[in-house]
């Protein structure tokens, strides 16, 4: 079927082509933990393969030996590397037309404003429903698996095909407030700090923390007196929807991005050195030829995303819950 006009097409896919980065910074620039790990240039671009795989240290060496003179030392291998393995995951979105809309649109000015009205809607909705994929458990149907799923509320569950109820290493941190509702402005920063101090090791600690909304408020009444508010190129209300404080050097933000509800009482403790978001590199927000359905008068122009969220330390990684 022949198409209803081919200059929206032409102007589409040479605005997405021309503009594809534009709409992987957008994703980025919409969520406050892609712009860390952006910063920290840990997202990465691959050019393919089954699977996406990450070594980890899991032990120690275990050929430290303290000797005196001509005493035997440990030359014995130590086995203290494997691999995490991430899946695939895909997201398409479309830029539609109708061939009535196209119409009524012919005129260059019409034409230029229908064009920019489809793609920006496109992208806003990319950069939000991403966003709420990468604080998800991964349940949904194809769904990226976000930070529910690389940090459990009880620091187990099998990721990156390492089951952690058997090797204790990949555990992340968790802890539980006890009680119920019994977190004040008081006692909240006494529960972080027991949280912190079990992923803090050596040069390694959270520079990100996610609250949810009962959480952050609290955390917030609690350095009221003493807070000092952002509006860095991070995390800025006018980038991304976000104001943060800061706690032991730590970014505390509340994120209107993700799908916290608004009695989720949890607070993700993130080092973002060992957190990483990994797209193919021909599915980066990437547009394809424009479709033409066999029974519809209409222009469809997919874009494609392909990757996964990964960890490559989650004992690195923590979450503060409030379940009762």
């Amino acid at each position: 079927m022949a198409g209803p006009s081919t200059t929206f097409t032409e102007m589409v896919t040479s605005t997405l082509r021309y503009t594809a980065n534009e709409v992987t910074d957008n994703v980025s620039n919409n969520n406050a933990l892609l712009r860390k790990m952006k910063a920290k240039g840990n997202i990465k671009t691959i050019s393919g393969g089954y699977e996406g795989q990450f070594p980890l240290a899991y032990g120690e060496n275990q050929t430290y030996t303290r000797y005196a003179g001509y005493d035997t030392l440990n030359i014995n291998a130590s086995d203290v590397l494997t691999s995490a393995k991430y899946d695939w995951s895909q997201v398409a979105i479309h830029v539609t037309a109708s061939g009535r809309e196209i119409r009524m649109n012919n005129g260059k000015e019409a034409m230029i404003n229908l064009v920019k009205t489809r793609k920006d809607v496109a992208m806003k909705t990319a950069a939000n429903q991403f966003s709420i994929d990468l604080y998800s458990d991964g349940s949904l149907a194809n769904q990226v698996g976000g930070l529910a799923n690389l940090i459990q509320t009880n620091g187990q569950g099998t990721v990156g095909g390492i089951n952690s109820g058997t090797y204790t290493f990949w555990r992340n941190q968790f802890r539980e407030i006890p009680g119920t509702n019994a977190y004040t402005k008081d006692t909240i920063q006494g529960e972080m700090n027991a949280l912190w101090m079990s992923t803090y090791r050596g040069a390694d600690e959270t520079d990100l923390i996610v609250s949810s909304h009962d959480f952050y408020t609290v955390f917030e009444a609690s350095v009221e007196q003493r807070a000092r508010y952002t509006n860095s190129d991070m995390t800025g209300r006018t980038n991304t929807g976000s104001k943060s404080l800061y706690w032991k050097g730590a970014e505390v933000i509340f994120d209107s991005n993700t799908n916290f509800t608004t009695t989720a009482e949890k607070m993700y403790f993130l080092n973002t050195d060992y957190l990483f978001l990994v797209q193919h590199k021909e599915a980066q927000w990437t547009p394809d030829e424009e479709k033409k359905p066999l029974n519809q008068d209409a222009v469809v122009i997919p874009m494609y995303w392909m990757g996964f969220l990964a960890t490559s330390n989650r004992a690195r990684q923590g979450v503060l819950i409030d379940a009762a």
